[in-house]
């Protein structure tokens, strides 16, 4: 993505996440991958499926999809080990420009939406995209899309106990994610 950024002739900001450089926070292995090729790029704008859910959980209405980005892919393929065939996880991998036809088909094939992300929720981008959903795809929704993100706090703590506490994690990711599998 690195590479799309530089070949666009935009100007492109960057965020990454400290814990997947070398995939040192457990559970990220994920983020260790090989460049396929040297001329690979990926697109901006592109969101990529990471899981897909069974069809046939789809078809039941068993199924929800959790829309991240970042550390979030993480903790929302661990998450959905627990719920065999259940989660689908889309990455948006850029916010802006956002791969919205990826989004709202997610949204209608499933029915069930969880906006993952790390920053506090309250005013946040999966906040503003919960709203657009719900205006979007009202007809397709069996529950009103949720949104998981940090704790309300005035500044990340540098104590590693209260960071950890603060942020997302995959167990938090999949108490909710069962919550709303329940409805």
């Amino acid at each position: 993505m690195l590479k799309g950024a530089f070949y666009d002739g935009n100007p492109v900001v960057i965020f990454e996440h400290k814990g997947l450089y070398w995939s040192k926070v457990r559970g990220t292995d994920a983020a260790k991958t090989i460049e396929p090729a040297e001329d690979y790029i990926i697109p901006l704008g592109k969101a990529n499926t990471v899981l897909y859910a069974d069809a046939e959980q789809v078809r039941r209405g068993n199924s929800l999809v959790v829309i991240t980005y970042g550390m979030g892919v993480h903790w929302a393929l661990n998450a959905a080990e627990q719920f065999a065939g259940q989660v689908e996880v889309l990455d948006l991998r850029t916010l802006c420009p956002l791969d919205e036809v990826a989004v709202l088909e997610a949204v209608r094939r499933h029915g069930k939406c969880l906006l993952l992300t790390e920053e506090a929720r309250n005013n946040s981008f999966a906040q503003a995209l919960a709203g657009r959903i719900a205006a979007t795809c009202f007809e397709y929704l069996d529950a009103a899309p949720q949104t998981l993100g940090a704790a309300e706090v005035p500044a990340v703590p540098l104590n590693a106990t209260l960071e950890a506490t603060m942020i997302p994690s995959a167990e938090k990711v999949a108490e909710k994610i069962k919550e709303m599998l329940e409805y």
